[in-house]
């Protein structure tokens, strides 16, 4: 008879916290699905396990059909090629059926999740400084930031969400890197709109460095704008309705019709300004940090000298690690994006890697 299992597919951190908040999730996931699914997990980088390893866990246990899910909250590069690549790979090796469901994205659950970490903070401030209007609190959505246009807009249109719904008198979208505006910029430009209180929101699932840095910048800023209070709202974690969501994107991988994934995907559809990269070769290129492990030398604020007190995220800008690469590949790679021309490419680099409240701005206290 055939076995199914369940593959939890995590990004990875340097963070030892937000690895074990991922494995906690993995392990409440279980009790949402199936009784007779047996369900694992893995990590693309950083962190073990690594994402073979936990598909070898269920081929071992008999499991001949695998529904495997990205664990992220939204389709940019690692769960458009680099997770893929792995699973295809891995399936077309072993001979099993691996299928490869949605990330988390725009869903009701998932803002009902991230409205309830925002009111926490709010109902905190209200205790301790005293009742202020939501229509006088602005409201900073906090996303991970990619050089994916789709991933972007998905986070503004949380923020849109929350906004609207909540009924903040203002909202900013920022990033923690890769696009604009970083998180400073994006602080430093809401202070000045005369809001008496500001809510930052980090729209993160789990603990880790670019949490660290979100909160940092925070209170730097916080500092120079003593007559504004800062709070500092949580991320998303463990929450019943994320729980709720990963088990949805596992589930409707066996209904009649799957949800298409990935409808406004750079490398299907010609989004602007990224035109180039439709048809581009799905593969990944993080074999060289699988399974570092969190503990890595300068994995953290505490073993890394480079930072005073958290991870600014500067020394990103001087590691040749942004897919800028100067050589083409041409390997072919069969998967579930519709993307598979098999042709030498470059990997274009990010066209706004330059913006004054981009990446580069973090070069700025050099200056």
């Amino acid at each position: 008879m055939s076995k199914t299992g369940v593959m939890i597919c995590g990004h990875g951190s340097r963070s030892q916290d937000a690895v074990d908040q991922f494995a906690v999730l993995a392990e409440k996931l279980p009790g949402l699905l199936p009784s007779d699914w047996m369900v694992d997990y893995g990590y693309l980088e950083f962190a073990n396990p690594v994402i073979r390893d936990g598909l070898d866990r269920l081929r071992e246990a008999g499991c001949d059909q695998i529904l495997a899910v990205p664990g992220m909250l939204f389709a940019a590069m690692h769960s458009k090629n680099d997770i893929p690549t792995v699973l295809n790979t891995y399936a077309a090796k072993h001979g099993i059926n691996v299928s490869y469901g949605r990330e988390l994205g725009v869903d009701a659950k998932m803002i009902a999740a991230a409205g309830a970490r925002i009111q926490e903070a709010v109902d905190a401030a209200n205790a301790e400084h005293g009742e202020l209007p939501l229509s006088e609190t602005c409201l900073v959505v906090i996303g991970r930031g990619a050089s994916d246009p789709d991933a972007n807009a998905n986070v503004a249109k949380i923020g849109r969400m929350l906004w609207e719904g909540m009924g903040f008198g203002w909202c900013e979208i920022g990033y923690s890197g890769v696009t604009f505006p970083l998180v400073e910029p994006c602080l430093e430009h809401t202070a000045k709109l005369g809001y008496k209180r500001v809510i930052t929101f980090p729209y993160f699932l789990f603990a880790g460095i670019l949490i660290d840095r979100i909160y940092g910048f925070t209170d730097k800023v916080a500092a120079a704008h003593p007559d504004i209070q800062f709070v500092k709202a949580g991320y998303l974690n463990d929450h019943p309705k994320v729980l709720e969501t990963f088990a949805e994107r596992i589930t409707e991988q066996v209904g009649e019709i799957p949800p298409e994934t990935c409808g406004t995907c750079k490398y299907r559809t010609q989004v602007l300004g990224f035109e180039a990269e439709v048809g581009a070769v799905q593969e990944s290129h993080h074999h060289h940090v699988e399974g570092q492990g969190a503990n890595a030398p300068g994995a953290t604020v505490e073993t890394c000298d480079l930072c005073d007190t958290f991870c600014t995220g500067e020394c990103r800008l001087d590691m040749d690690h942004h897919h800028h690469h100067d050589h083409d590949h041409s390997h072919e790679h069969g998967h579930d994006h519709n993307h598979d021309h098999h042709h030498d490419h470059a990997h274009p680099e990010y066209p706004h890697a330059k913006h004054p409240h981009g990446p580069e701005s973090a070069r700025k206290n050099d200056v």
